[in-house]
């Protein structure tokens, strides 16, 4: 069971404070992929780019956002174990972050969460502007973690 992409979409956009007050929406969120976008106005930092926290947190959120849409969540709950984030260039306008992963990848990680409790897996993500220009890229290590375990 994987939840909606209404439910998907209160989660991510509304369930947690800091990311409702950033604006943060979701573009699209079905089984393997979801892309993110955070505006401009309102992240803005002290000379006018996007603040680093808020980009940060776009990097991060997609990772719970692909969870949901993706795994079982009646069986399994993610963990992020470590987020590495690198920023390229300032970031002057609209941000997204997509990320994707196969039905392959995603029956994999479950079978192999449920054989052995848990296992971890990496999710790479770039960060690009409104003109398609790569402003940051991330890496995550997750852990999906069968519940109960």
């Amino acid at each position: 069971m994987t939840f909606s992409p209404e439910i998907a979409r209160e989660f991510v956009e509304n369930r947690i404070a800091f990311v409702q007050r950033m604006g943060l929406k979701a573009e699209c969120l079905e089984r393997g992929h979801v892309q993110l976008l955070a505006p401009i106005e309102g992240n803005q930092n002290h000379i006018g780019t996007m603040y680093a926290g808020a980009l940060f947190t776009l990097a991060e959120i997609p990772g719970g956002a692909l969870f949901m849409t993706s795994f079982d969540v009646a069986h399994f709950y993610p963990i992020v174990k470590e987020l590495k984030i690198e920023f390229l260039r300032p970031a002057t306008s609209d941000i997204r972050c997509e990320l994707r992963m196969t039905d392959a990848e995603i029956e994999a990680l479950q079978a192999a969460a449920n054989k052995q409790g848990k296992v971890d897996y990496l999710l790479e993500a770039e960060l690009v502007d409104t003109e398609g220009v790569r402003v940051a890229r991330a890496s995550g290590t997750y852990q999906l973690r069968r519940i109960g375990s």
